[in-house]
């Protein structure tokens, strides 16, 4: 689930030249539209994330993770007094996948963003009914380190509930990716 923020709008398009699809499975040579299990009312889709909101996504598949980022001053200035940090951006995940995390190596999946759409539902994300095959494939060994380089407050949590309500209470744009494996 995502929401992007009110006052500014997603980045059009034409401004995002290449999105990627993450993946523990680093054969995957033709991607083939499908029905999310999540979501079985939306149409067939191929799913690829921008840049900007790839962290989301630098976590083993199953991961239940969560995240807030600021986009203005305005939005910047709530972050560091609700969350006590600097960054622009904050990823959490339970402390029970630390490990996992450290150890996982996921795939990124390269694809020119002229092949897509903006997703409306989610900031950041975007989809295509056509069968596509990636431009390049590149392995990432060091999730930690890609976090720590894109300056992306990194937090584990043994649980992420609290943590979510602050998020949601914030109003700053967040996404909870696989939230339904979380801890209860």
């Amino acid at each position: 689930m995502s929401r992007a923020a009110d006052e500014v709008p997603a980045p059009h398009i034409d401004q995002v030249t290449t999105v990627y699809h993450y993946s523990e499975d680093g054969s995957i040579r033709r991607f083939s539209p499908h029905v999310p299990p999540t979501n079985p009312s939306h149409p067939p889709a191929v799913w690829a994330i921008d840049a900007e909101h790839s962290p989301l996504y630098w976590f083993p598949r199953n991961c239940p993770r969560i995240s807030v980022w600021a986009l203005t001053a305005a939005q910047q200035e709530v972050l560091t007094a609700t969350f006590n940090t600097e960054a622009s951006r904050i990823c959490a995940a339970e402390s029970h996948w630390l490990t996992r995390v450290r150890e996982a190596s996921i795939y990124r999946y390269s694809f020119d963003a002229s092949s897509f759409a903006p997703w409306t539902e989610a900031d950041g994300q975007y989809i295509s009914g056509d069968v596509l095959y990636p431009d390049a494939v590149d392995v990432l060994d060091d999730l930690l380190g890609l976090h720590a380089a894109a300056e992306v407050d990194l937090r584990f949590t043994p649980r992420l509930g609290v943590l979510m309500d602050h998020m949601l209470a914030s109003g700053l744009p967040f996404s909870f990716v696989r939230i339904r494996d979380a801890r209860r």
